[in-house]
């Protein structure tokens, strides 16, 4: 009966230690000890006997039991105490002003103690696996490397324990005592000296103030270490972090180090279980040593953008991207890059396969690029590691290189991040060159949900190269292609004439108002290929870019004004007005227009056309149109735009004007502005159609009189 009574106790005591709010109960109610206890025919002299009992035997269940469990492991115990007498000590190097600046000024967000902590643990274990490989003088070389975190809301603490190298009393005073020393940089340093680089990868500690940042969190700090070292003693370290330390032997002290937070009132939800673990996911979800958080692990994922590309599957792909995206769907495109020159990177990249949404098209929306060193999070949305119109793009970026200030939250070194930006960027372009030329079809859609990004990038960068890259990625339909068959600036220079030395491009609403416009009936004759743009800020794109491959990139209706073409009236054909018609027309039309044509003359170019209307920079004429004209009253428009008309006097409407000068001048004028202002609006130069049918209601009229 007691051995039934015995396993009874056991069993439902390790199911309440199993849950954290119920270990919190216990250790609660052991701590007041001091009183017997007895189950069935069980004995205990008191609550902390009970307690040991307990601890001890709940783990000692049989291996079947055991098994079913296996998801539930803690190392850490309440069994460590101080021993002996206690020495009180101050802290070195101007401590009291240094504690103040960590716990006060130095860290933006409070919870980044948890992340300096792990990374603390990490490299102890890091040291100890190394010193496993190459030290003769180990004891345990096959102890596991794993770090323990507990947290216990009623008696406001938060605790985290390794099993790595651990330290000495002499250890424990240069390392804690002394604030800006780092252990792990001085380990660093005796690596390099031992050419041990494939250890040094895996230190994260440079800095030496990390610990401190405890105490912007808590009220008081205990540190439990035993050293690894063959005799070393166990030795307990104690701080309220005012400028004094105590530090004493101590007993039943686990291989490692063991740090307790007394938290302060007001930081309470750090000893919340689901607060730790969002900021261990956060922070230090990739670090190389499993993580238990009461008992269970937390960092089960793999940090992908370490391992080697080949070794990678789909699967886990889509995995960490969904992790990193916080999203469900899976990625349309992959890239998973390492170099080590000019500087060390290692990255994942992702585009998603949706479209993206309304606030992703917004400037103000963050990058979706996280940032870490060495595994440990660094920023989680890197907006000067990738490019502002990179923003779609997801995914990780860790380079052992990059230069942290003092709180590991800020980039250093401005000359250095735009090299790693730079690498990046173009390393992301060539790899979406490639999937252009792979799968063109799967682009198209990409180039449909995506262009506008791309588009921005020509527009916001500063660098020309930069530029020219992005513009292999752009498509346009082309007049010498079907309609809805696209084809790359490098497609279209690969094409190009050997007389021809610029890139010509149309703007247009449609293609059909593109294969009709009177700008692409005036250089049919050159026979050269034209790209079609129908986005209205494809223009502004395309004069943003000015060049690509030598060669320029310019408008049919800038090529139109630049080209010299022979205007005289002495020839104008036999279905044409006469070379004295010609000219008494132009007159008569400059006298009419007033200031809205600039110039009058006549064009050889058209056949179809009556006229048509150049500008000086149409493409930035028109984008002053669409953005700035509104508040400028009309007369002023006309001085600033300065249009030149151009008609075609073998055109029937033309010849018929010519007529009505004379016979009927009231139609004529009418006519005339109502010609002029066609020509506007297909140039693209009127803001607002309907400033138009005024005239064109008048027109009407009069033509109906007789009718």
């Amino acid at each position: 009966m007691a051995a039934f009574m015995k396993v009874g106790v056991i069993r439902a005591t390790k199911c309440l230690i199993q849950h954290s709010t119920s270990r919190s109960i216990i250790t609660s109610i052991l701590r007041k000890g001091g009183r017997k206890i007895q189950f069935g025919h069980i004995n205990f002299p008191s609550l902390s006997s009970w307690s040991r009992y307990i601890v001890t035997s709940s783990f000692n269940l049989s291996s079947q039991e055991a098994a079913k469990e296996t998801d539930y492991h803690t190392i850490i115990k309440d069994t460590e105490k101080s021993e002996g007498p206690t020495e009180k000590l101050e802290f070195q190097a101007e401590t009291r002003m240094l504690l103040d600046i960590v716990a006060k000024s130095l860290y933006s967000e409070k919870e980044v103690f948890i992340r300096e902590l792990i990374s603390n643990a990490s490299d102890a274990l890091e040291k100890l696996r190394y010193l496993q490989l190459t030290a003769d003088n180990i004891t345990s070389k096959d102890s596991p490397l794993e770090m323990h975190i507990g947290t216990d809301k009623l008696t406001r603490t938060f605790t985290i324990q390794d099993t790595g190298v651990g330290m000495t009393r002499e250890e424990m005073i240069d390392s804690l005592g002394v604030i800006a020393r780092s252990g792990s940089k001085a380990f660093l340093e005796q690596l390099q000296k031992s050419d041990s680089a494939s250890a040094m990868g895996n230190i994260i500690g440079q800095f030496g103030v990390g610990f401190y940042s405890t105490f912007m969190v808590a009220e008081r700090v205990d540190v439990y270490s035993q050293s690894y070292k063959p005799d070393a003693r166990p030795f307990k370290w104690t701080s309220d972090g005012t400028g004094t330390y105590e530090i004493s032997e101590a007993k039943d002290v686990q291989q490692g180090t063991k740090i307790v937070l007394h938290l302060k009132p007001d930081c309470a939800e750090f000893a919340n279980e689901d607060v730790i673990k969002d900021v261990i996911k956060k922070y230090s979800n990739f670090v190389g040593s499993p993580i238990y958080l009461n008992g269970k692990q937390v960092n089960t994922l793999h940090a992908v953008w370490l391992l080697d590309p080949k070794d990678v599957t789909r699967q886990m792909h889509d995995e960490f991207y969904r992790f990193v995206s916080n999203s469900f769907d899976a990625p349309r495109y992959s890239l998973h890059y390492k170099t080590d020159a000019p500087i060390n990177i290692r990255c994942v990249l992702y585009v998603p396969e949706g479209k993206p949404g309304l606030f992703e098209m917004s400037r103000e929306t963050d990058v979706g690029v996280a940032l870490y060193s060495r595994k440990v999070l660094i920023k989680n949305r890197a907006d000067n590691i990738v490019p502002k119109w990179l923003r779609f793009v997801k995914g990780v970026v860790d380079s052992e290189d990059i230069p942290l200030n003092l709180s590991r939250e800020l980039l250093q070194d401005s000359a250095l991040i735009r090299k790693i930006r730079t690498v990046i960027t173009n390393r992301l372009l060539r790899y979406l060159q490639d999937q252009m030329r792979k799968d063109p079809e799967n682009y198209d859609k990409f180039f449909n949900d995506y262009g506008l990004f791309l588009k921005e990038g020509i527009v916001s960068s500063q660098e020309q190269t930069e530029k020219e890259e992005i513009a292999k990625l752009l498509w346009f339909e082309s007049s010498l292609k079907p309609a809805g068959e696209k084809v790359s600036l490098a497609e279209y220079c690969s094409r190009m004439k050997d007389d021809q030395k610029d890139i010509y491009y149309l703007a247009a609403p449609s293609r059909h108002l593109a294969e009709t416009s009177p700008y692409f009936e005036g250089l049919k004759q050159k026979d050269v290929e034209v790209l079609f743009c129908y986005e209205p800020y494809d223009e502004l794109v395309l004069v943003q870019l000015r060049q690509f491959d030598r060669r320029y990139v310019i408008s049919m209706e800038k090529e139109i004004r630049r080209e010299k073409e022979d205007t005289s009236v002495e020839d104008l054909g036999e279905d044409s007005l006469s070379k004295s018609e010609a000219t008494s027309l132009v007159d008569w039309l400059k006298g009419t227009l007033g200031n809205k044509a600039h110039k009058v003359k006549i064009t050889k170019r058209l056949s179809s056309h009556p006229c048509l209307v150049s500008v000086e920079e149409m493409a930035a004429a028109r984008h002053f149109v669409r953005t700035s004209i509104q508040s400028i009253p009309e007369d002023q428009r006309y001085k600033l735009l300065e249009p030149t008309l151009e008609i075609n006097p073998s055109h029937p409407i033309i010849k018929k004007m010519s007529l009505l000068k004379d016979k009927n001048p009231q139609l004529a004028e009418l006519l005339a502005n109502q010609v002029f202002n066609n020509a506007m609006v297909t140039a693209g130069l009127v803001d607002d159609p309907r400033r138009v049918t005024g005239n064109l209601n008048e027109l009407i009229t009069k033509l109906l009189e007789n009718h």
